[in-house]
Protein backbone atom coordinates (compact mmCIF):
# COMPACT_ATOMS: atom_id res chain seq x y z
CA UNK A 1 0.00 0.00 0.00
CA UNK A 2 1.28 3.45 -0.90
CA UNK A 3 0.58 5.66 2.14
CA UNK A 4 1.99 8.93 0.66
CA UNK A 5 4.34 9.62 3.55
CA UNK A 6 7.69 10.05 1.77
CA UNK A 7 9.17 13.44 0.93
CA UNK A 8 8.55 14.98 -2.48
CA UNK A 9 12.06 13.75 -3.32
CA UNK A 10 11.13 10.15 -2.45
CA UNK A 11 13.06 9.95 0.81
CA UNK A 12 12.08 8.06 3.95
CA UNK A 13 10.52 10.28 6.61
CA UNK A 14 9.65 9.83 10.28
CA UNK A 15 6.06 9.23 9.16
CA UNK A 16 7.25 6.38 6.93
CA UNK A 17 9.17 4.88 9.85
CA UNK A 18 6.14 5.23 12.13
CA UNK A 19 3.91 3.56 9.52
CA UNK A 20 6.05 0.45 9.12
CA UNK A 21 6.99 0.31 12.81
CA UNK A 22 3.30 0.04 13.64
CA UNK A 23 2.81 -2.88 11.25
CA UNK A 24 5.96 -4.59 12.52
CA UNK A 25 4.69 -4.43 16.11
CA UNK A 26 1.96 -6.88 15.06
CA UNK A 27 4.65 -9.45 14.11
CA UNK A 28 3.49 -10.44 10.63
CA UNK A 29 5.63 -13.05 8.89
CA UNK A 30 6.73 -10.45 6.35
CA UNK A 31 6.10 -6.90 5.26
CA UNK A 32 6.40 -5.87 1.63
CA UNK A 33 7.19 -2.16 1.56
CA UNK A 34 5.06 -0.09 -0.78
CA UNK A 35 5.61 0.29 -4.54
CA UNK A 36 8.98 2.07 -4.80
CA UNK A 37 10.25 3.76 -7.95
CA UNK A 38 13.45 2.46 -9.56
CA UNK A 39 14.19 5.67 -11.48
CA UNK A 40 15.68 8.86 -10.11
CA UNK A 41 12.86 11.05 -11.40
CA UNK A 42 10.28 13.30 -9.70
CA UNK A 43 7.28 11.24 -8.61
CA UNK A 44 5.75 13.07 -5.66
CA UNK A 45 5.70 11.61 -2.13
CA UNK A 46 6.39 8.10 -3.40
CA UNK A 47 9.37 6.16 -2.05
CA UNK A 48 12.25 5.82 -4.49
CA UNK A 49 15.29 3.59 -4.79
CA UNK A 50 16.81 4.88 -8.04
CA UNK A 51 20.00 6.36 -6.54
CA UNK A 52 22.43 5.56 -3.75
CA UNK A 53 21.28 8.61 -1.78
CA UNK A 54 18.06 6.73 -0.95
CA UNK A 55 19.93 3.89 0.77
CA UNK A 56 20.52 5.50 4.21
CA UNK A 57 16.81 6.17 4.72
CA UNK A 58 15.87 2.71 3.50
CA UNK A 59 18.46 1.20 5.84
CA UNK A 60 16.85 3.06 8.75
CA UNK A 61 13.50 1.66 7.64
CA UNK A 62 14.85 -1.90 7.62
CA UNK A 63 16.41 -1.40 11.06
CA UNK A 64 13.13 0.03 12.39
CA UNK A 65 11.09 -2.98 11.27
CA UNK A 66 13.67 -5.42 12.60
CA UNK A 67 13.69 -3.74 16.01
CA UNK A 68 9.92 -3.33 16.28
CA UNK A 69 9.30 -6.99 15.43
CA UNK A 70 12.21 -8.28 17.52
CA UNK A 71 13.59 -9.76 14.33
CA UNK A 72 10.44 -11.83 13.70
CA UNK A 73 9.27 -10.04 10.53
CA UNK A 74 11.04 -10.36 7.20
CA UNK A 75 11.18 -7.19 5.12
CA UNK A 76 10.97 -6.95 1.34
CA UNK A 77 10.55 -3.98 -0.93
CA UNK A 78 8.32 -3.80 -3.99
CA UNK A 79 10.05 -2.10 -6.93
CA UNK A 80 8.25 -0.54 -9.88
CA UNK A 81 8.72 1.31 -13.11
CA UNK A 82 5.98 3.48 -14.55
CA UNK A 83 5.49 5.57 -17.66
CA UNK A 84 4.39 9.17 -17.92
CA UNK A 85 0.78 10.13 -17.33
CA UNK A 86 -0.59 13.67 -17.34
CA UNK A 87 -3.61 15.31 -15.84
CA UNK A 88 -6.74 15.77 -17.91
CA UNK A 89 -6.40 19.26 -19.46
CA UNK A 90 -9.11 21.88 -19.96
CA UNK A 91 -10.65 21.35 -23.39
CA UNK A 92 -9.65 24.66 -24.95
CA UNK A 93 -6.15 24.58 -23.55
CA UNK A 94 -5.55 21.14 -25.00
CA UNK A 95 -6.77 22.19 -28.44
CA UNK A 96 -4.84 25.48 -28.42
CA UNK A 97 -1.59 24.43 -26.71
CA UNK A 98 -1.08 20.69 -26.45
CA UNK A 99 -2.47 19.23 -29.66
CA UNK A 100 0.18 18.84 -32.36
CA UNK A 101 -1.43 19.86 -35.65
CA UNK A 102 -1.04 17.41 -38.51
CA UNK A 103 -2.07 17.00 -42.14
CA UNK A 104 -4.90 14.80 -40.91
CA UNK A 105 -6.43 17.68 -38.91
CA UNK A 106 -6.10 20.08 -41.83
CA UNK A 107 -7.78 17.68 -44.22
CA UNK A 108 -10.63 16.88 -41.87
CA UNK A 109 -11.34 20.52 -41.08
CA UNK A 110 -11.10 21.52 -44.75
CA UNK A 111 -13.86 19.02 -45.49
CA UNK A 112 -16.04 20.61 -42.82
CA UNK A 113 -15.11 24.24 -43.54
CA UNK A 114 -14.21 24.71 -47.24
CA UNK A 115 -13.37 28.38 -46.74
CA UNK A 116 -11.06 27.80 -43.80
CA UNK A 117 -7.40 28.69 -44.30
CA UNK A 118 -5.98 25.38 -43.06
CA UNK A 119 -2.43 26.65 -43.43
CA UNK A 120 -3.04 29.21 -40.70
CA UNK A 121 -2.57 27.48 -37.34
CA UNK A 122 -4.52 30.07 -35.37
CA UNK A 123 -7.52 29.72 -37.66
CA UNK A 124 -7.25 25.96 -37.44
CA UNK A 125 -7.20 25.96 -33.63
CA UNK A 126 -10.11 28.41 -33.52
CA UNK A 127 -12.10 26.00 -35.67
CA UNK A 128 -11.17 23.09 -33.43
CA UNK A 129 -12.37 24.96 -30.35
CA UNK A 130 -15.73 25.52 -32.03
CA UNK A 131 -16.20 21.82 -32.77
CA UNK A 132 -18.70 19.87 -30.70
CA UNK A 133 -17.84 16.43 -29.33
CA UNK A 134 -19.14 14.62 -32.41
CA UNK A 135 -17.04 16.76 -34.72
CA UNK A 136 -13.93 16.29 -32.61
CA UNK A 137 -14.40 12.52 -32.79
CA UNK A 138 -14.17 12.86 -36.57
CA UNK A 139 -11.25 15.30 -36.62
CA UNK A 140 -8.98 13.93 -33.89
CA UNK A 141 -7.14 10.61 -33.84
CA UNK A 142 -8.19 8.08 -31.11
CA UNK A 143 -5.10 8.73 -28.97
CA UNK A 144 -5.63 12.48 -29.26
CA UNK A 145 -9.22 12.09 -28.10
CA UNK A 146 -8.00 10.04 -25.18
CA UNK A 147 -5.44 12.69 -24.23
CA UNK A 148 -8.22 15.29 -24.30
CA UNK A 149 -10.70 13.27 -22.26
CA UNK A 150 -8.42 11.33 -19.93
CA UNK A 151 -5.03 13.06 -20.00
CA UNK A 152 -2.03 11.91 -22.04
CA UNK A 153 -0.63 8.52 -21.09
CA UNK A 154 2.43 6.80 -22.52
CA UNK A 155 2.28 3.12 -23.50
CA UNK A 156 5.00 0.53 -23.95
CA UNK A 157 3.83 0.29 -27.57
CA UNK A 158 4.76 3.92 -28.32
CA UNK A 159 7.97 2.74 -29.92
CA UNK A 160 8.20 5.87 -32.07
CA UNK A 161 9.49 7.51 -28.87
CA UNK A 162 13.19 6.70 -28.29
CA UNK A 163 12.86 6.28 -24.52
CA UNK A 164 10.00 3.81 -25.02
CA UNK A 165 11.85 1.93 -27.74
CA UNK A 166 14.86 1.41 -25.48
CA UNK A 167 12.95 0.17 -22.40
CA UNK A 168 14.06 -3.45 -22.91
CA UNK A 169 17.67 -2.31 -22.94
CA UNK A 170 17.35 -0.06 -19.89
CA UNK A 171 14.98 -1.75 -17.45
CA UNK A 172 16.95 -4.89 -16.52
CA UNK A 173 19.83 -2.75 -15.27
CA UNK A 174 17.54 -0.36 -13.39
CA UNK A 175 15.74 -3.18 -11.60
CA UNK A 176 19.02 -4.93 -10.80
CA UNK A 177 20.58 -1.74 -9.39
CA UNK A 178 17.49 -1.16 -7.25
CA UNK A 179 17.70 -4.70 -5.88
CA UNK A 180 21.35 -4.23 -4.95
CA UNK A 181 20.46 -1.03 -3.06
CA UNK A 182 17.70 -2.88 -1.22
CA UNK A 183 20.11 -5.66 -0.26
CA UNK A 184 22.69 -3.11 0.88
CA UNK A 185 20.03 -1.35 2.95
CA UNK A 186 19.34 -4.55 4.88
CA UNK A 187 16.15 -5.78 3.26
CA UNK A 188 15.55 -9.52 3.11
CA UNK A 189 14.38 -9.47 -0.48
CA UNK A 190 12.82 -7.63 -3.37
CA UNK A 191 9.44 -8.00 -5.05
CA UNK A 192 9.47 -7.26 -8.78
CA UNK A 193 6.16 -5.57 -9.55
CA UNK A 194 4.82 -6.92 -12.83
CA UNK A 195 1.17 -6.14 -12.01
CA UNK A 196 -1.51 -3.48 -12.42
CA UNK A 197 -0.81 -0.31 -14.42
CA UNK A 198 2.99 -0.38 -14.26
CA UNK A 199 5.45 -0.78 -17.12
CA UNK A 200 6.26 -4.46 -16.68
CA UNK A 201 2.58 -5.41 -16.54
CA UNK A 202 2.10 -3.63 -19.85
CA UNK A 203 4.86 -5.71 -21.44
CA UNK A 204 3.17 -8.90 -20.25
CA UNK A 205 -0.28 -7.80 -21.42
CA UNK A 206 -1.91 -9.38 -24.45
CA UNK A 207 -2.45 -5.79 -25.62
CA UNK A 208 1.31 -5.42 -26.13
CA UNK A 209 1.84 -5.69 -29.88
CA UNK A 210 5.42 -4.41 -30.10
CA UNK A 211 7.18 -5.82 -33.18
CA UNK A 212 10.75 -5.80 -31.82
CA UNK A 213 10.69 -9.18 -30.13
CA UNK A 214 9.19 -7.83 -26.91
CA UNK A 215 5.51 -8.00 -27.86
CA UNK A 216 3.00 -10.08 -29.74
CA UNK A 217 3.31 -13.74 -28.79
CA UNK A 218 3.20 -14.80 -25.15
CA UNK A 219 6.83 -15.89 -25.31
CA UNK A 220 7.93 -12.51 -26.65
CA UNK A 221 5.86 -10.66 -24.04
CA UNK A 222 7.57 -12.73 -21.34
CA UNK A 223 11.02 -11.93 -22.71
CA UNK A 224 11.66 -8.66 -20.84
CA UNK A 225 10.22 -9.90 -17.50
CA UNK A 226 12.52 -12.92 -17.72
CA UNK A 227 15.50 -10.73 -18.61
CA UNK A 228 14.79 -8.53 -15.59
CA UNK A 229 14.66 -11.57 -13.29
CA UNK A 230 17.97 -12.82 -14.71
CA UNK A 231 19.65 -9.42 -14.32
CA UNK A 232 18.49 -9.09 -10.71
CA UNK A 233 19.58 -12.61 -9.80
CA UNK A 234 23.00 -12.05 -11.35
CA UNK A 235 23.54 -8.94 -9.19
CA UNK A 236 22.18 -10.15 -5.83
CA UNK A 237 23.18 -13.81 -5.89
CA UNK A 238 21.29 -17.02 -5.27
CA UNK A 239 20.69 -16.64 -1.52
CA UNK A 240 18.73 -13.39 -1.51
CA UNK A 241 14.96 -13.44 -1.99
CA UNK A 242 13.39 -12.42 -5.29
CA UNK A 243 9.61 -12.46 -5.65
CA UNK A 244 7.39 -11.57 -8.60
CA UNK A 245 3.93 -10.04 -8.35
CA UNK A 246 1.81 -10.35 -11.47
CA UNK A 247 -1.80 -10.51 -12.58
CA UNK A 248 -3.90 -13.66 -12.64
CA UNK A 249 -6.31 -11.73 -14.86
CA UNK A 250 -6.08 -8.20 -16.27
CA UNK A 251 -9.86 -7.85 -16.25
CA UNK A 252 -9.95 -5.65 -19.36
CA UNK A 253 -11.15 -6.19 -22.92
CA UNK A 254 -8.35 -7.74 -24.97
CA UNK A 255 -6.17 -8.23 -21.91
CA UNK A 256 -4.43 -11.29 -20.53
CA UNK A 257 -6.57 -13.83 -18.69
CA UNK A 258 -6.04 -16.74 -16.32
CA UNK A 259 -4.81 -19.27 -18.93
CA UNK A 260 -2.07 -16.83 -19.93
CA UNK A 261 -1.27 -16.11 -16.28
CA UNK A 262 -0.80 -19.84 -15.72
CA UNK A 263 1.79 -19.92 -18.49
CA UNK A 264 3.57 -16.84 -17.14
CA UNK A 265 3.60 -18.45 -13.70
CA UNK A 266 5.28 -21.55 -15.14
CA UNK A 267 7.90 -19.42 -16.93
CA UNK A 268 8.66 -17.34 -13.83
CA UNK A 269 8.80 -20.37 -11.55
CA UNK A 270 11.25 -22.06 -13.91
CA UNK A 271 13.75 -19.23 -13.29
CA UNK A 272 13.97 -20.16 -9.61
CA UNK A 273 12.33 -17.04 -8.17
CA UNK A 274 11.51 -17.48 -4.48
CA UNK A 275 7.77 -16.78 -4.69
CA UNK A 276 4.95 -15.65 -6.96
CA UNK A 277 2.37 -13.15 -5.71
CA UNK A 278 -0.94 -13.06 -7.57
CA UNK A 279 -3.13 -10.00 -8.03
CA UNK A 280 -5.89 -8.97 -10.42
CA UNK A 281 -6.95 -5.98 -12.52
CA UNK A 282 -6.07 -2.39 -11.65
CA UNK A 283 -5.61 -1.08 -15.19
CA UNK A 284 -5.79 2.33 -16.86
CA UNK A 285 -7.69 1.02 -19.88
CA UNK A 286 -11.08 1.05 -18.17
CA UNK A 287 -10.46 3.80 -15.62
CA UNK A 288 -13.18 6.34 -14.97
CA UNK A 289 -12.77 9.74 -16.65
CA UNK A 290 -10.99 12.06 -14.23
CA UNK A 291 -12.03 15.61 -13.50
CA UNK A 292 -10.16 18.37 -15.33
CA UNK A 293 -6.85 18.90 -13.60
CA UNK A 294 -6.74 15.34 -12.24
CA UNK A 295 -5.01 12.26 -13.59
CA UNK A 296 -6.67 8.96 -14.46
CA UNK A 297 -6.57 6.44 -11.62
CA UNK A 298 -6.39 2.72 -12.49
CA UNK A 299 -8.61 1.49 -9.65
CA UNK A 300 -11.81 3.28 -10.66
CA UNK A 301 -13.10 1.02 -13.44
CA UNK A 302 -14.20 -2.61 -13.52
CA UNK A 303 -10.63 -3.90 -13.42
CA UNK A 304 -9.91 -1.67 -10.45
CA UNK A 305 -12.83 -3.13 -8.54
CA UNK A 306 -11.58 -6.61 -9.38
CA UNK A 307 -8.27 -5.62 -7.83
CA UNK A 308 -9.78 -4.13 -4.67
CA UNK A 309 -13.36 -5.37 -4.41
CA UNK A 310 -15.57 -3.58 -1.92
CA UNK A 311 -18.83 -4.18 -0.10
CA UNK A 312 -20.48 -1.84 -2.60
CA UNK A 313 -19.76 -4.15 -5.54
CA UNK A 314 -22.31 -6.66 -6.79
CA UNK A 315 -20.20 -9.61 -5.67
CA UNK A 316 -18.89 -9.97 -2.09
CA UNK A 317 -15.25 -8.90 -1.74
CA UNK A 318 -14.17 -11.72 0.55
CA UNK A 319 -11.57 -13.99 -1.00
CA UNK A 320 -12.70 -12.95 -4.47
CA UNK A 321 -9.33 -13.62 -6.09
CA UNK A 322 -8.38 -16.86 -4.35
CA UNK A 323 -9.20 -19.00 -7.38
CA UNK A 324 -6.52 -17.26 -9.48
CA UNK A 325 -3.68 -18.18 -7.14
CA UNK A 326 -5.09 -21.68 -6.73
CA UNK A 327 -5.09 -22.37 -10.46
CA UNK A 328 -1.60 -20.94 -10.98
CA UNK A 329 -0.28 -22.93 -8.01
CA UNK A 330 -1.76 -26.18 -9.36
CA UNK A 331 -0.16 -25.58 -12.74
CA UNK A 332 3.33 -24.84 -11.47
CA UNK A 333 3.17 -27.85 -9.13
CA UNK A 334 2.21 -30.00 -12.10
CA UNK A 335 5.20 -28.56 -13.95
CA UNK A 336 7.48 -29.73 -11.14
CA UNK A 337 8.07 -26.42 -9.33
CA UNK A 338 7.58 -25.92 -5.59
CA UNK A 339 7.62 -22.10 -5.80
CA UNK A 340 5.47 -20.62 -2.99
CA UNK A 341 2.38 -18.75 -4.18
CA UNK A 342 1.00 -15.71 -2.36
CA UNK A 343 -2.71 -14.96 -2.58
CA UNK A 344 -4.42 -11.69 -1.69
CA UNK A 345 -7.63 -9.73 -2.17
CA UNK A 346 -10.30 -9.54 0.51
CA UNK A 347 -8.72 -12.00 2.97
CA UNK A 348 -10.77 -10.84 5.93
CA UNK A 349 -10.00 -13.24 8.73
CA UNK A 350 -8.18 -16.23 10.15
CA UNK A 351 -10.64 -18.91 9.00
CA UNK A 352 -10.49 -17.84 5.36
CA UNK A 353 -6.71 -17.53 5.47
CA UNK A 354 -6.27 -20.94 7.10
CA UNK A 355 -8.67 -22.57 4.64
CA UNK A 356 -6.75 -21.17 1.68
CA UNK A 357 -3.55 -22.66 3.04
CA UNK A 358 -5.02 -26.02 3.97
CA UNK A 359 -6.89 -26.61 0.71
CA UNK A 360 -3.85 -25.82 -1.42
CA UNK A 361 -5.06 -22.52 -2.86
CA UNK A 362 -1.89 -20.74 -1.70
CA UNK A 363 1.21 -21.04 0.45
CA UNK A 364 1.26 -17.51 1.85
CA UNK A 365 -1.51 -15.04 2.68
CA UNK A 366 -1.18 -11.38 1.73
CA UNK A 367 -3.54 -9.03 3.57
CA UNK A 368 -3.21 -5.29 2.97
CA UNK A 369 -6.51 -3.67 3.91
CA UNK A 370 -7.12 -6.03 6.84
CA UNK A 371 -3.65 -5.26 8.16
CA UNK A 372 -4.36 -1.54 7.85
CA UNK A 373 -7.61 -2.04 9.77
CA UNK A 374 -5.80 -3.83 12.60
CA UNK A 375 -1.99 -4.02 12.47
CA UNK A 376 -2.08 -6.37 15.47
CA UNK A 377 -4.37 -8.99 13.97
CA UNK A 378 -1.57 -11.50 13.41
CA UNK A 379 -0.46 -11.21 17.03
CA UNK A 380 -4.01 -11.32 18.38
CA UNK A 381 -4.78 -14.54 16.51
CA UNK A 382 -1.50 -16.12 17.57
CA UNK A 383 -2.34 -15.35 21.20
CA UNK A 384 -5.91 -16.64 21.01
CA UNK A 385 -7.49 -13.19 20.93
CA UNK A 386 -9.15 -13.48 17.54
CA UNK A 387 -12.44 -12.12 18.85
CA UNK A 388 -10.76 -8.76 19.45
CA UNK A 389 -9.56 -8.34 15.86
CA UNK A 390 -10.90 -5.21 14.18
CA UNK A 391 -12.24 -6.39 10.84
CA UNK A 392 -11.84 -4.36 7.66
CA UNK A 393 -15.15 -2.99 6.39
CA UNK A 394 -14.01 -3.13 2.75
CA UNK A 395 -15.54 0.24 1.90
CA UNK A 396 -12.26 1.29 0.24
CA UNK A 397 -12.13 4.44 2.34
CA UNK A 398 -8.35 4.03 2.32
CA UNK A 399 -8.26 3.61 -1.45
CA UNK A 400 -10.18 6.87 -1.90
CA UNK A 401 -7.48 8.69 0.08
CA UNK A 402 -4.80 7.05 -2.06
CA UNK A 403 -6.58 8.21 -5.22
CA UNK A 404 -6.23 11.81 -4.02
CA UNK A 405 -2.59 11.27 -2.96
CA UNK A 406 -3.59 12.04 0.62
CA UNK A 407 -1.99 10.30 3.60
CA UNK A 408 -3.72 6.93 3.81
CA UNK A 409 -5.51 5.97 7.03
CA UNK A 410 -8.34 3.63 8.08
CA UNK A 411 -11.85 4.75 8.93
CA UNK A 412 -11.94 2.34 11.87
CA UNK A 413 -9.35 4.27 13.87
CA UNK A 414 -8.33 7.53 12.24
CA UNK A 415 -10.64 9.67 14.43
CA UNK A 416 -9.79 7.94 17.72
CA UNK A 417 -7.83 9.62 20.53
CA UNK A 418 -7.09 12.70 18.45
CA UNK A 419 -6.66 14.79 21.58
CA UNK A 420 -3.81 12.63 22.89
CA UNK A 421 -0.49 14.46 23.10
CA UNK A 422 1.44 11.65 21.42
CA UNK A 423 -0.94 11.27 18.48
CA UNK A 424 0.49 12.42 15.15
CA UNK A 425 -2.18 13.77 12.84
CA UNK A 426 -2.49 14.10 9.08
CA UNK A 427 -1.68 17.23 7.12
CA UNK A 428 -5.39 18.11 7.06
CA UNK A 429 -5.36 17.95 10.88
CA UNK A 430 -8.41 15.70 11.15
CA UNK A 431 -7.01 12.15 11.16
CA UNK A 432 -4.48 10.20 13.20
CA UNK A 433 -1.75 8.67 11.04
CA UNK A 434 -1.36 5.22 12.63
CA UNK A 435 -3.61 2.84 14.55
CA UNK A 436 -3.72 3.26 18.35
CA UNK A 437 -1.72 0.87 20.49
CA UNK A 438 -3.07 -1.23 23.32
CA UNK A 439 -6.80 -1.72 23.87
CA UNK A 440 -8.91 0.32 21.49
CA UNK A 441 -12.33 0.01 19.97
CA UNK A 442 -13.02 0.53 16.25
CA UNK A 443 -15.08 3.49 15.21
CA UNK A 444 -17.67 1.12 13.72
CA UNK A 445 -17.39 -1.64 16.32
CA UNK A 446 -21.17 -2.07 16.44
CA UNK A 447 -21.15 -3.26 12.84
CA UNK A 448 -18.77 -6.11 13.60
CA UNK A 449 -20.70 -7.92 16.33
Amino acid sequence: MVPWRATLDGLVTEDVLDWYRRFAEGRPGAIVVEATGIRDIPSGPLLRIGHDRFVPGLRELADTVRAASDGQTKLLIQVIDFLSIRRRPPRERYLREFLELTTHHRQRLAERHPTLDVDDDDSLRNALCQCDDTALEDVLEPRELESLRMGHRERVTDTQLPHIQELPRVLPGLFAAAAVRARDAGFDGVELHYAHAYTMASFISRRNDRSDGYGGSLEDRARLPLEVIAAVRTRVGSEWTIGVRFLGDEGISGGSDLPEAVRFGELFAATGVDYLSISRGGKFEDARQPKEGSAAYPYTGKSGHLCMPSVFDEEPPFGANLFLAAEIRRAIRAAGHDTPVVTSGGINGFRMAERALSDGSADVIGAARQSLADPDWFLKIRNGLGASVARCLYTNYCEALDQQHRQVTCQLWDRLQLDSEDTKVSVDGHRRLIAPRGTWFPKHASRQR
